[in-house]
Parts: structure tokens; sequence; C-alpha cells
């Protein structure tokens, strides 16, 4: 049975779902999670979470709130005025009749150019070739993925602590005489890896690499977490924990609604920091993002993303393809202005590259 007070929060995201809002069972945990942490303090929180949450376009943000208030208020409000005038939806009120809520024309951009409108898709993912470089980076990253030290200790003869318990166990055994002074160091464990993916249409023909390469990773990391980025963040940690590499692209596939549309990085990274245990998962961590940078959101959402992530982060790695070109400036006002807080930007042009990155990212600290 599903509790009272939280039908009205289920309902609504099946109500996004049927009026063409791709939300996924994992973002309406994370709404429900998002609500119980405000408070909330007021109906406002609600729908402050339900935007974060469900990652809404802006360009759609007047047909959210009619549907909002359809649903929590049970009235909508002509809040798409500016919207076209022929392209309808229906909204279904609570009190069982609808009312027709205007829809914001969609000039969705795909291929090469970056768009910033929402496009719902699905595409088929394929387990690709097998000689790409991913067998050896699976062999190689479990050694050479970046390592911290852990608060947990371990018996060593060059230690940098004295292990008292142990040493005296050893004298009350020899009658107090001390023979050997045992020694402890801090393990090294393996540092939290987050792997960004951009999945937006000017990302279209790397994302199958993008992911399969994500899928190796997730393998050979201890501690490891991916999300996909394009209109909305997605997290598809989950489907890569399966070991066969096609069924895992596939159920991947399946969660991504928003793949191969609009660019909207910063927004998604805004939707991530809102959820704390997502929040916390990037302290200290490894944060690669697989990206071009073509933002087109508004640049500021990105800048302070960014800017966040690195004061939570160990690292933050940008790899973007159109690194390969050795003539290669970012010139999108975005990219060009997290270059301080980024500790690299380089060619994420193949998964060879890709995978080297990676590999050398303790060497590079």
């Amino acid at each position: 049975m599903v509790p009272t007070a939280l039908r009205p929060l289920l309902d609504f995201a099946v109500l996004l779902r049927r009026h063409g809002f791709s939300v996924s069972p994992d973002q309406t945990i994370g709404f429900i999670e998002a609500v119980g942490v405000l408070g909330p303090r007021d109906i406002w929180d609600i729908r402050r979470s339900a935007l974060a949450l469900f990652a809404i376009p802006k360009d759609r943000v007047a047909e959210f709130d009619a549907l909002f208030r359809a649903l929590f208020f049970g009235q909508t409000i002509a809040a798409a005025a500016e919207s076209s005038e022929d392209d309808e939806v229906e909204a279904f009120e609570a009190t069982g009749e609808t009312t027709e809520v205007e829809l914001a024309e969609d000039d969705t951009e795909a291929g090469l150019e970056a768009a910033v409108t929402e496009r719902l898709g699905h595409r088929d993912l394929l387990g690709g070739r097998a000689d790409d470089g991913l067998g050896r980076f699976s062999r190689l990253a479990h050694e050479r993925l970046p390592r911290r030290q852990s608060y947990r200790r371990a018996p060593s003869r060059h230690g940098d602590a004295l292990d008292m318990r142990k040493t005296l166990r050893q004298a009350v055994r020899n009658d107090g005489e001390v023979l050997t002074l045992h020694e402890t160091r801090r393990k090294l464990r393996q540092r939290k890896i987050l792997l960004l993916i951009d999945v937006s249409g000017s990302m279209k023909e790397r994302t199958e690499d993008a992911l399969r390469f994500a899928h190796a990773l997730a393998g050979a990391s201890d501690r490891f977490e991916c999300f996909t980025l394009g209109t909305r963040l997605t997290r598809i940690t989950p489907a890569l924990g399966v070991p066969d590499r096609e069924r895992a692209l596939r159920r991947a596939a399946a969660l991504v609604a928003d793949i191969d549309g609009g660019t909207c990085i910063g927004d998604a990274l805004q939707a991530f920091l809102a959820v704390p245990r997502y929040g916390g998962f990037a302290r200290g961590a490894s944060i690669v993002v697989l990206s071009d940078g073509l933002e087109r959101g508004e640049p500021h959402a990105l800048i302070d993303a960014v800017r966040r992530l690195s004061r939570m982060a160990w690292r933050i790695d940008w790899l973007t393809p159109l690194a390969a070109d050795p003539a290669f400036r970012p010139e999108t006002a975005a990219v060009s202005t997290i270059l301080p807080w980024l500790d690299a930007l380089s060619d994420g042009g193949s998964v060879e590259r890709i995978c080297a990155h990676v590999l050398n990212l303790a060497r590079a600290a």
C-alpha cells in the first residue's frame, strides 16, 4: 500500500509522463526524497523539487506549471500565453474534467548542432567491436585507477605509527619485554569515480562508445557512479552493473529518454547537486565529463555547477572530441569560463584516448 501522503507525488509523476515528460522511476524516487529533505514548508517547495529532479526544460515550464496547478490546486492557469496557438495538449483536472493547455513549439535540433529544446527518443545500443582497447583497460584499471588513503590502518614493516595494542600484547606474552615495535600504515583504497556522459544530439556519433567505456569502468571500479546529461539528468549506474555488455547497454538505453536531444548540461548538473546523496558521492571523487561542451542553456548554470563541484571533488577532467584537433581552443562562453575549475581539458575523441587518460589520472595528479 502506498502511504496517503505520497499518493499526490506519485500521481504527479504519472501525470507528467502522460503529457510527454519523460519521468523515470529513479527520478520519481529522487523527487520524493527531495520533498522529504525540504520539509516541505509549503506547496512551492514541492514545485521546486519537481523542477530540479525532473529537469524540466525552460520552454516547457509553462506547461509544467499548468499540470502542477491542475493536480495540486484542482485547476489550470493560462500560463503558456506566449506559446504557439496551434499545438495543444490536454491537462487532466483533479475533478476528472479536462482543460486544453497550450504547448510551446518544439524547434529541436539534432546531429552535429546542439539544441536547447528537449527531444525525447530511444536508440538501440550494441556491444560494439572488441578491439577498441576496452579489454586492456579492464585488465589494467584495477591497479592503475587513482587511490586515496583510507582511515583504516594495516600492519606495515615501515609504517608511520606504532601499533601499541599489538606491541603490548606481545610484551605480556614475554613477561614485560618488548622485543618488536609493531608499526601500521593507513590502507589505500580506490578513489570514487563519477562519470558524466553527454548524450545530446551533438554527441550522437560518440554516445555508444562512451557508454561502452562506462560499462568497462563500472566493472573495474570499486565505487562508481554514472549519469547521462542532455536536457535532463539520468542515473544509469544500476544498468551498467550487468556483466554482459550488450544487455547492460540495452538497459541503459531504456533509461535514457533524452538521447540525441537538446543540450542543457548546466541544468542537468544543477539537478545533480540538488540531490544530497548525489552531491555526497561527488565529494572527494574523480569526476570525468565526456562532452563537447556545446551548451545551449544559460551559461551561468553550468559555470555555477562546475564551480561547486570543483570544491567537492578531488579533480574534474573534461574530455571533449573537439580537442582531437591540435588547434582546438574552447570558444563557447560556458566552457571558456569554467577552465579555471577544470584540472584537465583533454582529447575524448576515441575510446582509446579516453581509456589512456583515465589510466593516467593518478600519475597526472
